[in-house]
């Protein structure tokens, strides 16, 4: 049985966080989803990019509430010069009016939902991970091949906050930066699916965007649900495979 731990390390720097999870099987291939579904998720994403401008209510970025309590959360662990959390990025390319575009189907499923709501969202393929996915501040020198950045490996810091396994780091900084070994891609069929929130407010939004994530995923991947729960310090670790 393989399980995702949120370390007491990571509790002790964010206490009241929430961790959305959904572990979904079977998923259609990227050559297997009809031209039709392809066209709704590709529609979904552009709706997304529209929607995200309502969560823009200041022209600068950093002083927008979804962007403002993610800068005061990377001021509590150890990150790269210039790493910023995902849904940051996202929410920039809406204010430059440059629309987040087209990646593979469930890459552009959790995009949507990170843009419509505003939170950070990520996906790994299951398949890849050796041993347990642990949420931890680790001592630094976790193996890491940063996604879109070439050959060379840039290794975990001690102090950094990241998803880890027993090869190593699967996403830097928490939620900034994914690697090549866990990246989904076009023939992926199991996935973990991730979103995160710091915002004590926002529990209810978190649970409507979980929910959704797993019913897009079914309806237009055929995918199954395996597991799904919202990961708290009280209950800190959930199954991710049998």
């Amino acid at each position: 049985m393989q399980k995702f731990v949120a370390t007491p390390s990571f509790w002790e720097l964010f206490p009241d966080a929430q961790i959305g999870i959904v572990v979904v099987r079977d998923m259609k291939t990227a050559d297997e989803v009809s031209p039709e579904d392809a066209a709704e998720v590709e529609a979904l994403l552009k709706k997304a990019n529209a929607q995200a401008s309502r969560h823009i209510t200041n022209p600068t970025l950093s002083q927008n509430q979804p962007v403002a309590v993610w800068r005061a959360a990377y001021q509590k662990f150890k990150t790269k010069k210039g790493a910023r959390v995902s849904i940051e990025n996202l929410l920039k390319r809406v204010m430059k009016d440059n629309p987040v575009g087209h990646i593979t189907p469930s890459v552009d499923i959790y995009n949507a939902i990170s843009l419509k709501w505003a939170f950070p969202v990520g996906g790994e393929n299951v398949d890849s991970f050796v041993g347990d996915v642990r949420l931890a501040v680790t001592e630094g020198g976790d193996a890491f091949l940063p996604l879109g950045e070439g050959e060379s490996d840039d290794p975990t810091l001690p102090g950094e906050l990241c998803y880890l396994d027993d090869a190593g780091a699967i996403c830097r900084c928490w939620n900034w930066r994914d690697g090549v070994r866990t990246a989904l891609g076009d023939d992926s069929r199991n996935a973990f699916l991730i979103i995160e929130n710091v915002d004590p407010t926002r529990g209810e939004d978190l649970a409507a965007a979980i929910d959704e994530l797993a019913e897009l995923h079914e309806r237009y991947l055929g995918a199954t649900v395996f597991n799904k729960q919202i990961v708290t310090r009280d209950n800190p670790e959930m199954v991710i495979a049998e």
